[in-house]
């Protein structure tokens, strides 16, 4: 179902078919995004469902001023950053590094089912710095325009142009490193 047909059926009154729609659509393409940060299956699902609770309470106010996945993405960025603020502030009252938190939860997720190469992969990325992972991942892996990631954060293409490129020198240099 397009978003055009989502939200056409949320303004004709029908808000829970509407819903459905939302979550059929966007459930796995949003979990990937999600997970791609959080590197855990648990923590990604449990987000996703925060998400939707969100999108739920906002989509009243969804005034198409921008696109709706847009829209959507933006909502899950936003929960996935402050999320990973906790999770910064909980690893810091521990001290403990939540790099080396974030490289455990790939060492021990026994959904990980990829190569030595692509753990490594997944390490580098989540050495990041946020803004870099954010950019990297959108566009390397869920293949979003710089345009449509400029409308999701916020920010200049010409900058997020930069921050992919710093972004692949470093993985690139930790890849060499490693193989």
């Amino acid at each position: 179902m397009t978003d055009k047909e989502i939200l056409q059926i949320y303004n004709d009154g029908q808000q829970e078919r509407a819903f459905r729609a939302i979550v059929d659509t966007y459930s796995e393409r949003l979990y990937w995004h999600v997970r791609s940060f959080v590197c855990s299956h648990e923590d990604a699902d449990d987000l996703l469902q925060e998400i939707f609770i969100k999108v739920w309470t906002a989509l009243p106010s969804f005034r198409g001023d921008a696109q709706f996945y847009t829209w959507l993405y933006r909502i899950a960025t936003n929960e996935t950053l402050n999320f990973l603020r906790r999770q910064r502030v909980r690893a810091a009252l521990s001290f403990q590094s939540l790099d080396a938190q974030q490289e455990r939860k790939i060492d021990d997720d026994p959904y990980f089912n990829g190569s030595e190469a692509q753990r490594v992969l997944a390490k580098a990325i989540a050495r990041l710095p946020e803004k870099q992972r954010l950019v990297f991942v959108m566009r390397y892996y869920e293949d979003l325009s710089y345009e449509d990631i400029s409308k999701i954060l916020g920010t200049s293409v010409g900058s997020l142009k930069a921050s992919y490129h710093i972004a692949y020198e470093k993985i690139k240099a930790e890849l060499k490193k490693n193989f």
